[in-house]
């Protein structure tokens, strides 16, 4: 978009102060993608011995950067050799055919020429506009500059890069200690609108300074994707774009072999509170959002049913828009476990939001009033549980309400 939006209501008071990572460097700058003046292309650089783990969009039309990632992960390239990503804002480089795919491959080689490292270990993101060729001579001809800016604390400006339709930067880290010592994580994402993760999310890209084999990082990676970045949506819609990657360099003092014994429960624990809190940051600045909503599905068959019936609440245009209304119209949210196409049994659902009891065995609660539901729906994160009495199955979802402005945002979204 051209105009600068707002920051959300529900951004952070600042970008946190994130943990340096021994083995990875940062840069960042203006090279006119789609918009001049704008910071829109960041580099990282890895050290040699770095492992890589990455998730994609399952997205049938992905871009041609995602294919050239997964190609890149699947061929498992030398490590030895070190690696990049670059990331670039503006323009997806999807739906351009042969030219998308030039583009990677004349960014990865200028990447390599610039920096030594080899075009198998370049990995490559681009975000903003579908279905428009990628001025990638734009992006080669700053190399030099990238390279030369690289330094570790660059993390906060890098973050700025990636932003589209972001009001904020989003970034997290930890610094943990586990039996094989120090473990420190750091990880930014981008995230606004068409938010609805299939595989991965948006951008994000996690570092750690963890020596660990690329299959154990890829492990969990993998699972705990789907209860971070595959448990939120904005919008229901999924990008073409999408992209997480896990880079460990392995300069840290902890090695971990085994996610099963303490040092490896320590760095999984850690990781997840990243990926949470990234996940959670990407909602809190859905477009247009005022509410942040966590939707707990508990007592269903068994957790696919759990997770189906709490996104086809999280997606419903009719939830959101209540919920950005103030208004605790319940029977939305009837509405979506039933049309879910999950188990469900309407004398054995429950309601809450927050602690307020609002319906159960097939009815309004007795104890429930619309004033207490309207003065609870006033506050800007909201809680909603839904409990199906049929069975162990658990899932919680995230989203956020949808408003006026959400259409705004996207009726001028190439402007």
């Amino acid at each position: 978009m051209a105009g600068k939006l707002s920051v959300s209501p529900l951004a952070p008071a600042s970008f946190p102060e994130l943990p340096e990572i021994a083995g990875v460097e940062f840069s960042a700058l203006a090279a006119g993608v789609r918009y001049a003046g704008r910071t829109d292309v960041m580099l990282a650089r890895l050290a040699p011995g770095s492992a890589i783990a990455g998730v994609f969009t399952r997205s049938s039309t992905r871009s041609a950067p995602v294919l050239d990632c997964e190609a890149k992960l699947a061929a498992g390239t030398d490590a030895d050799a070190g690696a990049a990503i670059l990331v670039n804002s503006g323009n997806s480089n999807a739906f351009t055919g042969a030219a998308g795919e030039g583009s990677v491959a004349a960014i990865c080689a200028a990447v390599s020429a610039a920096s030594g490292i080899p075009t198998a270990r370049v990995f490559t993101s681009s975000t903003g506009v579908i279905g428009e060729r990628l001025p990638h001579e734009r992006i080669t001809q700053r190399l030099d500059e990238l390279v030369a800016g690289l330094v570790p604390e660059g993390i906060e400006t890098a973050a700025r890069a990636i932003m589209t339709t972001d009001t904020y930067a989003k970034g997290s880290g930890a610094v943990v200690q586990s039996p094989a010592g120090e473990i420190r994580i750091a990880g930014i994402a981008k995230g606004s609108g068409m938010i609805a993760p299939d595989m991965a999310t948006m951008l994000v890209y996690i570092f750690t300074d963890v020596a660990i084999a690329q299959p154990v990082l890829q492990q969990a990676l993998s699972s705990l994707t789907e209860q971070t970045f595959n448990a939120i949506t904005v919008d229901g819609d999924t990008s073409t774009s999408d992209t997480l990657l896990l880079a460990a360099t392995g300069k840290g003092e902890a090695r971990i072999d085994d996610l099963n014994d303490a040092s490896g429960r320590t760095f999984v624990e850690a990781l997840h509170k990243v990926m949470q809190d990234l996940a959670h940051q990407v909602v809190k600045d859905g477009e247009g959002a005022s509410k942040f909503l966590e939707i707990r599905v508990t007592g269903a068959t068994d957790d696919a049913d759990a997770k189906t019936i709490a996104m086809s609440i999280a997606n419903s245009p009719l939830v959101k828009t209540a919920i950005a209304g103030e208004d605790p119209n319940w029977g939305r949210v009837v509405m979506a476990v039933g049309k879910s196409g999950a188990t469900a049994d309407r004398d054995r659902l429950s309601i809450r939001f927050g602690d307020i009891l609002v319906a159960e065995k097939g009815w309004v609660a007795p104890s429930y009033t619309e004033e207490a539901g309207a003065a609870y729906m006033k506050q800007p994160e909201l809680h909603m549980s839904v409990d199906l009495g049929l069975g162990n199955g658990a899932f919680t979802a995230w989203t956020c309400d949808l408003t006026h402005a959400y259409i705004s945002i996207n009726a001028d979204y190439r402007s």
